[in-house]
């Protein structure tokens, strides 16, 4: 996990100092892959990562069940948060291709502090239930939770009750919010791309969708391990364990440990400016 934070402080810290970057970056561009590497660092580190650092470097293989819940709520919560951000990008593509003159007027500071107060109200509503349906199940099993982290299926698996609604509860969260994001993402998507096959040349067209390119990687590294990691938890009852983990883990690890690499490495002030920190004596 150590790996992770430079990948992320790198990436996000050096289009955050570079001025000249900001004059070519729009502002909702800018912030959100730093918000996204922000919040899921948080999540994996703050919330699951002290669990699983605990484990590496002191041995300890224990967590108190409230700890439990708080980290499961937290995990969550962020990655519903990660993806409405994908969303809030997906909409300042299509404004920045589609209606260029409008892009300042229409995403101003204050637009985007709503849309970002909206993605954060939205994530901490919907996986509250989350801990409230895991606490009020008995739990009469073994208490080892075969996970690297509190994970909510997890958890709930080990109840000697009826975990019915957790179960649903937790695929009505999957499909509704990635299913309405994806939604919003291929429609944004498809109004981009009519736009850019109205340019006239084909330059302009390869220049264009290339300013795409970051944010379309972010979302296949993220909903690819999401619904895999989801869907093998749900419906996996033959897949081995380890992968069960696996899968799990690399939709934690995965998605925050490539959004920084993934927004700096087709970016040419960033380059510039890592090799003027490296080579500057």
């Amino acid at each position: 996990m150590a790996y992770r934070f430079p990948s992320t402080m790198v990436g996000g810290l050096t289009a955050g100092v570079e001025h000249r970057l900001r004059l070519e970056v729009t502002s909702c561009q800018c912030h959100l892959p730093q918000t996204i590497s922000t919040f899921t660092s948080t999540s994996t580190e703050g919330a699951g990562g002290t669990d699983r650092s605990s484990i590496f470097w002191f041995n300890s293989r224990e967590i108190s069940f409230s700890a439990c819940l708080t980290q499961m709520y937290f995990i969550h919560c962020f990655s519903v948060i990660e993806s409405g951000i994908f969303v809030a990008m997906a909409f300042d593509r299509y404004i920045a291709i589609c209606d260029p003159l409008r892009h300042s007027t229409i995403l101003t500071n204050s637009m985007v502090f709503k849309i970002g107060l909206a993605v954060l109200l939205r994530g901490s509503l919907l996986v509250t239930p989350h801990p409230f349906l895991a606490r009020w199940r008995p739990y009469c099993r073994t208490n080892i939770i075969p996970h690297t982290h509190c994970e909510h299926m997890a958890v709930v698996k080990l109840a000697c009750a009826d975990i019915s609604p957790s179960s649903y509860y937790g695929l009505f969260v999957v499909f509704c919010v990635i299913g309405l994001d994806v939604f919003f993402i291929i429609l944004s998507y498809i109004q981009i791309l009519r736009a850019i096959f109205g340019l006239p040349t084909k330059d302009a067209r390869l220049k264009t969708f290339g300013t795409c390119g970051s944010h379309l990687c972010a979302i296949l590294a993220f909903y690819v391990s999401t619904i895999l990691s989801s869907l093998i938890y749900r419906f996996g009852q033959n897949v081995a364990q380890h992968f069960h983990i696996l899968t799990a883990n690399v939709y934690l690890l995965v998605p925050p440990t490539l959004n920084p690499i993934i927004y700096g490495v087709r970016t040419k002030q960033i380059w510039n400016r890592l090799l003027h920190l490296f080579t500057h004596k």
